[in-house]
């Protein structure tokens, strides 16, 4: 019985199918058509070869240290007979004229280019030459230089997520409060650079951070409390080391909230380390969600960290922009 039942009710609905109009077969046969071409623009994109590279250098990141890398990286593509030009001051209004982009720099490098070159969709590499070098380490993890350019060299560039606060795009991660207050600290962390200066400037921060209150809403819960942390991430890891969403993917689609309630200066101390390898998401004060969009409301306007960047803001609409740019890793 069960077996028949599908040709039952494809005889049944005969009648419907016959009635399709011609504008529906027409809208059907332009979507097949798009679906068609999209399917080959991308899989032209993903088997592209690099053939000429565009160096974008910060000269700012690393305390000036991008210059000899940019150097040497294009030294290598031209041994391998790959093209290469080295930009550090401004950087070219388009890059038709090359098939890749390797940027040299920080979290905060790869946040400059995004925010300015949104549509881009040329393969993209980030070599560590920043302070916290986060997003590159969760491309590419601990490779030394020249791993990382066979890695990059090899690679079939993948479409990665990013996210969006307001009207700024953002790819590692986004923080209200403490950790916006920690930015404002960057002098120590510049200064002494990376982890180390990230790490002094949490600790004096410990002290004398007060929590704010938040208003905070997905599309089906709703906190209204006082959180020392509040922070919105697309990767897994921040300051240069601190793993606040150690499981994070920037291919799911999704973005992790993490949020830790107020605690007293013992317990501040004591979890710190526990944060910095990233077990805490099961804690008791922790809580951890993964979503498209988050609505959050300070109490007043407040330092606001996206990728290591410091921003001000009251009011955020953070929501993922799904397999947004194209990377070679």
């Amino acid at each position: 019985m069960y077996f028949i039942e599908p040709f039952i009710l494809y005889a049944l609905t005969a009648p419907l199918r016959a009635k399709r109009t011609l504008a529906m077969a027409q809208f059907e046969s332009k979507l097949l058509d798009f679906v068609f071409i999209s399917f080959c623009f991308s899989f032209l994109i993903l088997m592209m070869p690099i053939r000429s590279v565009a160096i974008l250098e910060n000269p700012n990141a690393g305390k000036g240290s991008t210059g000899k890398l940019a150097v040497w990286l294009s030294n290598e593509l031209v041994k391998r007979s790959i093209d290469a030009v080295i930009f550090k001051d401004p950087w070219p209004e388009n890059f038709e004229p090359y098939s890749d982009i390797w940027l040299i720099g920080g979290d905060g490098t790869i946040n400059y280019f995004i925010n300015h070159y949104p549509n881009c969709n040329k393969p993209i590499a980030l070599f560590k030459g920043g302070t916290g070098n986060d997003f590159a380490w969760k491309l590419y993890g601990d490779r030394t230089d020249a791993e990382q350019l066979q890695q990059v060299l090899n690679a079939t560039p993948k479409w990665i997520d990013a996210a969006k606060f307001n009207d700024t795009l953002f790819i590692n991660c986004l923080g209200v409060g403490f950790d916006g207050e920690i930015i404002n600290s960057m002098k120590a962390i510049r200064f002494l650079g990376g982890h180390l200066g990230y790490l002094l400037a949490v600790v004096l921060k410990i002290f004398s951070f007060r929590e704010y209150s938040f208003h905070i809403k997905t599309i089906d819960e709703t906190w209204n409390d006082e959180f020392l942390l509040a922070m919105v991430v697309n990767s897994s890891r921040a300051g240069g080391g601190f793993f606040i969403a150690p499981d994070a993917s920037i291919t799911d689609g999704k973005l992790d909230m993490v949020l830790c309630k107020k605690l007293p200066l013992f317990k501040r101390l004591k979890y710190l380390p526990v944060i910095k390898k990233g077990n805490h998401m099961q804690l008791p004060f922790v809580i951890h969600r993964l979503q498209e969009k988050f609505i959050i409301q300070c109490e007043k306007e407040m330092a606001i960290q996206i990728d290591g960047e410091l921003r001000y803001a009251k009011e955020l609409l953070v929501e993922v922009l799904p397999a947004k740019f194209l990377f070679r890793y």
